[in-house]
């Protein structure tokens, strides 16, 4: 046998680098001839090398083919229950963003010049996921980066130039266009200065990242380290230019309705304070948002002035709550379903479970993130048994679910 086949190996050969059947790992044969499986993987490499250099010039933009504010509104719509004044704020600058890519310098030397945005509203009222969504649709790189990690240079955590890191690596590296990109920092409120009063310790994740950000936010050519991190003197940089990258902000500015009451309820002495006082609703101060309240809570005016968009989020109130939980095209409920779906199992909840994980979410104030943790709660000793039985059908039940919730240690889901 082995005699048989040496010389059919030895007449196999690879028709690229000519060494036989037995020198190499296999050999793929095509009709006149074979490839070595080394071979095959340098000639994907020579491909993959021609395809970027292709990708060098950023892909053409179309006005007719993006997507109109109002169609932008549409596709939120469709994940994010309510919140509508955000989403026609964000359609209308992601559209402008796009226009400013398109302009062309015309002879009345008109330049469009970016409007970033910011964001506020509390915990679990959809910021980030009015980012995460919006980013399905956008033809240009987009990225969510978190301002909790950046320090000044020069201390333990990420220089501000990280932030353009992520968004490089989403485009491929290809720096044009990285240029044209949309960057949504979330935790922007997390940087706010903590106080006026000097402190023996420095405030190093504080004033000085603001001050960092105001060259991003403006727009200046940015040195950033190609794999994030600290800078080093031997690590070779990358030069972007931030003058056409869109920022948008989110932060929760957990207790700024104080800044705002404070600034509502200042009473002029003389004639105005006699005028009638327009009526304030106290259960949603958020929407009276100005750009003065986010000096007071701690951002310095230069990088306020940098972010004139000022858009809010409004509190959660019971029906957007019940809606959140089934309605949506990726909804709690549903995923939950489709969990139980791919073992066979057809999963069904009393229409009182819902009203029940509803007043759970508001005893526990966590807006729509406290949704999740109450269902995961009540499903998780089903999630553990239902695999491995037979089970065709399960129906959740009211006296169910509040069993689940009292066996639960929900000490941790409650908010002081």
């Amino acid at each position: 046998m082995e005699d048989n086949k040496t010389p059919r190996n030895s007449r196999r050969k690879c028709s690229f680098c000519g060494r036989s059947e037995n020198e190499v790992g296999f050999l793929i044969t095509g009709m006149n001839g074979c490839i070595c499986d080394s071979c095959s993987e340098q000639a994907y490499e020579i491909i993959q090398e021609a395809m970027h250099q292709k990708k060098d010039a950023p892909g053409e933009l179309n006005l007719k083919e993006l997507p109109k504010p109002k169609e932008i509104k549409d596709f939120l719509d469709q994940y994010i229950i309510g919140q509508d004044d955000a989403k026609r704020y964000l359609s209308v600058a992601v559209y402008n963003h796009y226009k400013r890519l398109l302009q062309k310098v015309d002879k009345d030397d008109i330049e469009i010049e970016k409007s970033n945005i910011i964001m506020v509203g509390s915990t679990g009222t959809g910021k980030t996921l009015l980012a995460r969504t919006i980013a399905k649709l956008l033809h240009v790189p987009f990225t969510i980066v978190d301002a909790t990690v950046l320090t000044e240079a020069g201390y333990v955590g990420e220089d501000i130039e990280s932030l353009l890191t992520r968004l490089l690596q989403v485009a491929d590296y290809n720096v044009a266009e990285a240029e044209r990109g949309i960057v949504f920092i979330d935790e922007i409120d997390k940087i706010a200065r903590k106080g006026d009063n000097p402190s023996i310790t420095r405030d190093v994740s504080g004033e000085g990242v603001q001050q960092g950000l105001l060259k991003l936010l403006e727009g200046s050519v940015v040195n950033v380290p190609p794999q994030g991190g600290r800078k080093h003197p031997d690590q070779k940089m990358i030069p972007v230019n931030t003058k056409n990258i869109l920022f948008i902000c989110g932060g929760a500015f957990d207790g700024i309705e104080r800044k705002i009451a404070q600034r509502l309820n200042t009473h002029v002495v003389g004639y105005s304070a006699a005028k009638d006082v327009v009526k304030i609703d106290r259960g949603n101060l958020m929407q009276y948002i100005a750009p003065q309240d986010l000096k007071s809570f701690g951002l310095i005016p230069e990088i306020i002035g940098r972010l004139p968009i000022l858009t809010y989020l409004n509190p959660l109130d019971r029906t957007a709550l019940r809606n959140i939980l089934t309605e949506p095209k990726n909804s709690i409920i549903k995923q939950y379903v489709k969990l139980f779906e791919m073992d066979g199992v057809k999963l069904e909840f009393q229409p009182e479970v819902f009203e029940y994980i509803v007043d759970k979410a508001i005893e526990y104030k966590l807006g729509a993130r406290g949704l999740r943790s109450i269902v995961e709660t009540i499903m998780m000793d089903v999630m553990f048994e239902i695999p491995s039985q037979k089970a065709k059908k399960y129906e959740v039940t009211l006296d169910f679910a509040k069993k689940q919730m009292g066996k639960a240690n929900i000490s941790r889901l409650q908010t002081a």
